[in-house]
């Protein structure tokens, strides 16, 4: 029996709140320092991770209201909330929203967490992410059934590669304590559905897929159309890791365009495939049949939260990014081999100790300043992973950086060396073809 397969029956035979509970009093107890703006870099952004916990069919919570007593501090309100027969053996779920299909929007379609960008009027980082979820959702996150966690790593993010920053990203948890279902108003020209999914489901080995993206419009700016498409033949597509999503309860935006499929959607969904495999496979990301798949930004803010949890391993399931051409795939691999062992056993060895009954292996690990051009807080926002605390150096013992971070250290600087070695080599190959043929034909 693989290793995988015995953490998730592990899994499944334990009950996932009590470990949820550790995780929670922990990250309150410890919050992770603040991130600020790089130069010439003014955007901030906020999400907001939302957890919940569902009553199972043997094991429902009392009738009656909320007890929630909001004059306690947090750990206690947490320690309430878990004690309670329900809490303790029921089924912890995340929030996730899809985006709605927009023109000219690259995100159409995917899935992602409540949040958007600081406005000049908000007060701080945790005031963006309850004002965007109660504008894109309309849940309310300053009620009495709401606890205010904490918050997950900030992290810098930057265009593709980690060419330029972006904005700062500032992750936040929120847990609802109430039992019953909860009624959401979703603005139709954000957010398209609305999936509560189990953390089981998120942990689960079987439920690992990988997301394909055309990097052709990157390589192929100025080129056109002919060009993309010939950087798509030679380079094929990008392979992100991600997770499947099955969710335990949806609630569609009727009012969208295209939430219920019909003759002419199916029609056009065709053309839109046509589109997808000549230019990019984000073109029929809006369609509502494409499977759920969390991936690239998100899964890796979630990447940490889900390491604390049993069985521990969604950083070791998490697959290094690559390209589905075979020969480029293979060069990739051997020139990243050294520097992914490397990676892997900073990972290991540098976590901080932690005082959950959960396994914190990953948590959160010393921040190690390179030397070299790798920036510590790159995260690109086409899937490259989490990033790393950036501040000044003289608050280098206050910092933190975090496991898929530190494994993609200088992948991306090995991946564009990868590239111009494969160019290099189709090159070779291109003309030992072209000039065999010529010689041939001369013979004839």
């Amino acid at each position: 029996m693989s290793k995988f397969t015995q953490n998730s029956e592990t899994s499944d035979r334990l009950d996932l709140s009590p470990h949820l509970h550790s995780v929670l009093a922990e990250l309150h107890r410890r919050p992770y320092p603040h991130v600020p703006n790089p130069p010439r870099c003014n955007k901030r952004a906020s999400v907001a991770l939302i957890l919940r916990v569902k009553p199972t069919h043997n094991n429902q919570p009392e009738p009656g209201p909320n007890t929630d007593d909001t004059s306690l501090p947090i750990e206690e309100r947490l320690q309430t909330f878990f004690s309670q027969p329900w809490a303790q053996h029921g089924d912890p779920e995340v929030l996730f929203i899809k985006r709605a299909t927009r023109e000219g929007d690259r995100w159409n379609g995917h899935v992602a967490l409540p949040g958007g960008k600081r406005d000049p009027e908000d007060p701080d980082d945790l005031a963006v992410a309850i004002r965007e979820t109660s504008e894109e959702i309309g849940l309310d996150l300053t009620t009495d059934d709401v606890i205010s966690v904490g918050n997950l790593p900030e992290r810098v993010i930057t265009t593709s590669w980690g060419a330029e920053p972006i904005m700062v990203l500032c992750p936040y948890i929120f847990l609802t304590t109430r039992s019953d279902c909860i009624t959401l108003n979703l603005q139709p020209t954000e957010v398209a559905a609305v999936h509560w999914v189990p953390l089981r489901a998120l942990l689960s080995p079987s439920l690992r897929s990988a997301e394909y993206v055309d990097m052709s419009q990157r390589f192929a700016r100025q080129g056109g159309y002919v060009a993309r498409l010939a950087v798509r033949s030679l380079l094929g597509w990008m392979q992100f890791s991600a997770v499947r999503l099955l969710p335990s309860e949806s609630h569609l935006c009727r009012t969208t365009p295209d939430s219920i499929p019909d003759r002419k959607n199916r029609q056009s969904s065709l053309l839109s495939r046509l589109k997808a495999w000549t230019l990019s496979n984000q073109a029929d990301s809006g369609d509502p049949t494409r499977p759920l798949l969390l991936w690239g930004l998100t899964l890796g803010v979630l990447a940490d939260f889900l390491d604390m949890l049993p069985p521990h391993n969604a950083v070791e399931l998490w697959k290094y990014p690559t390209f589905t051409a075979p020969d480029l795939r293979l060069i990739v691999s051997v020139l990243t081999y050294h520097l992914r062992k490397r990676n892997a056993r900073e990972v290991r060895v540098g976590h901080r100790a932690a005082e959950t009954a959960a396994d914190s292996e990953t948590t959160a690990l010393r921040v190690i300043h390179d030397d070299g051009d790798h920036d510590p807080n790159a995260v690109g926002i086409g899937g490259l992973g989490v990033g790393r605390y950036y501040g000044p150096i003289d608050r280098q013992g206050e910092g933190t950086s975090y496991a898929v971070g530190v494994m993609l250290r200088g992948y991306y600087q090995r991946l564009r060396v990868a590239v111009w070695v494969f160019l290099a080599w189709r090159t070779v190959l291109g003309s030992a073809a072209a000039w065999t043929a010529w010689r041939y034909l001369r013979r004839r």
